[in-house]
């Protein structure tokens, strides 16, 4: 049996992880049609804008939809003609932690992969490739073999392949043009070696032969959990040391520079923050965390734990340090927030460390203004209200306002906290930010994002991450 040519592809899910990675697909093979389907309405009704205003906002990701929709791209709802017509199929649904039952706080919730692998099943009258992209605890894709041959019509075969995502928000383009590498795991089969050859020769189509490593299924699905994994293990590390540098009179900056030149280490993910979010580090961990108990390995469970308990006193030692540095009490006082989306250039909220600032300023009963460049209004209120769950979406609004610019946030406010490491915080105007501002003015820069020297000579008590004390 040869690997089969793909000519028509359908990627369920139309999130963060299919709509890009589907989209530059389209683009770099003209000669297959891409469909990426969804149930919800709006989502794609968005992909589909006339002004081209995505539900996604990812750099350069614009213009590919532009080059490739109505071509041999398309967005549907229609999600039973598009795994009817498809040679391969990729499965990009949402994975969250679950929320209650076994596992819950820990473990990924896969109910939507188990929805759509009983869609694929009950709709399917011809043999499919079907790929995991979501990402999935060890193991997974042999529920999904034993659910789609359990409920298969004759002469239907399926050959299940792991393709997990290594994107980075905010670069997610770049990332899919010249990624590091393309990882594809199958079975070690003839059938599973030729679906994977199938999938291979897609990538092949502009990503060198050299990046793209074929493994097996079970080692590509615990590939994307390490790689998460590690990398918060970086940051934890590095914002650990922050906390010495600040108790000690060293520098941060100046500490990770002088690791980053052994090259053993490295220099990236060695910059200290207020703490990491997104939608994969501290999901992807807490399902390392579970797999691990599971598998009666309570040490490794504990290891891995200490990396988001670590993550989360950091953004708790940093809402103190602000509270103490303003003389112990920040009720009735105003706070702007610069940031909310977890990192610049994108609009994910998921995680950030703005939320947990925002919650922990709410209770010490302050005024808080927020501000953020690409971020929705509506997600914001959202994400406060599911922060504080017990605490009226009226009484929140009664504490924070939401601004349109960070000059206006920054007006008549005691503190600035920059929680986000957007660009055009280091370009505004400081000296008319200071002007607006009550005296004594402070900014708290969580993302060592600014210019502490210049801001102290215009006037300001600067506290930066990883440095003892302000700078006066």
């Amino acid at each position: 049996m040869a690997p089969v040519k793909v000519s028509k592809i359908c990627c369920i899910g139309a999130g963060y992880v299919g709509g890009p990675t589907c989209a530059v697909i389209a683009l770099k093979c003209p000669h297959i049609k891409v469909t990426i389907v969804d149930l919800n309405q709006a989502r794609v009704d968005a992909w589909n804008s006339p002004d081209f205003a995505l539900p996604i906002y990812e750099p350069g990701l614009e213009d590919v939809v532009r080059q490739a929709r109505g071509r041999n791209l398309f967005f549907s709802t229609n999600v039973d003609d598009a795994i009817e017509e498809a040679d391969l199929i990729f499965v990009s649904v949402n994975t969250p932690t679950k929320k209650s039952g076994v596992g819950a706080g820990f473990a990924a919730d896969l109910n939507y992969v188990e929805l759509a692998t009983r869609r694929i099943a009950a709709v399917a009258t011809s043999s499919k490739i079907v790929v995991e992209k979501s990402t999935v605890p060890c193991r997974t894709a042999e529920s999904m073999r034993t659910i789609l041959e359990a409920n298969s019509k004759p002469n239907c075969r399926f050959d299940i392949l792991s393709n997990p995502e290594f994107l980075a928000e905010g670069t997610a383009i770049t990332d899919l043009f010249g990624p590091d590498r393309v990882l594809i795991g199958s079975l070690q089969t003839p059938e599973g070696l030729d679906a994977c050859q199938s999938l291979k020769d897609i990538y092949g189509n502009w990503v060198p032969e050299e990046r793209i490593l074929t493994v097996g299924l079970w080692s590509s699905e615990l590939s994307k959990l390490a790689a998460n994994a590690m990398l918060a293990q970086r940051i934890s590390s590095v914002n650990a040391l922050s906390a010495i540098c600040e108790a000690t009179g060293a520098n941060i900056d100046e500490v990770a520079h002088a690791i980053g030149y052994d090259s053993r280490i490295g220099p990236k993910f060695l910059k200290a923050s207020v703490g990491f979010g997104g939608s994969c580090f501290q999901k992807d961990i807490l399902n390392l965390v579970y797999l691990s108990e599971s598998l009666h390995l309570p040490e490794v469970a504990a290891y891995w734990r200490q990396v988001v308990d670590m993550n989360e006193y950091q953004k708790r030692r940093f809402s103190k340090r602000v509270v103490d540095t303003l003389f112990n009490t920040i009720t009735g006082k105003r706070i702007a927030v610069l940031g909310f989306a977890f990192k610049a250039d994108t609009g994910d909220t998921r995680e950030s460390a703005a939320i947990t600032l925002i919650k922990d300023f709410q209770s010490e009963k302050a005024l808080v203004n927020v501000y953020d460049p690409q971020v929705e209004h509506e997600q914001i209120w959202a994400d406060l209200q599911e922060a504080s769950p017990l605490v009226p979406l009226d009484s929140i609004k009664k504490q924070v306002t939401l601004c349109k610019s960070a000059l206006e946030a920054c007006k008549n406010a005691e503190a600035v906290v920059i929680a986000t490491e957007w660009k055009e915080f280091k370009e505004i105007d400081w000296e008319a930010v200071y002007a607006g501002m009550n005296k004594p003015a402070f900014v708290f820069d969580g993302r060592l994002l600014v210019d502490a020297e210049k801001l102290t000579k215009i006037g300001f008590k600067v506290t930066t991450i990883g440095r003892p004390s302000s700078v006066a």
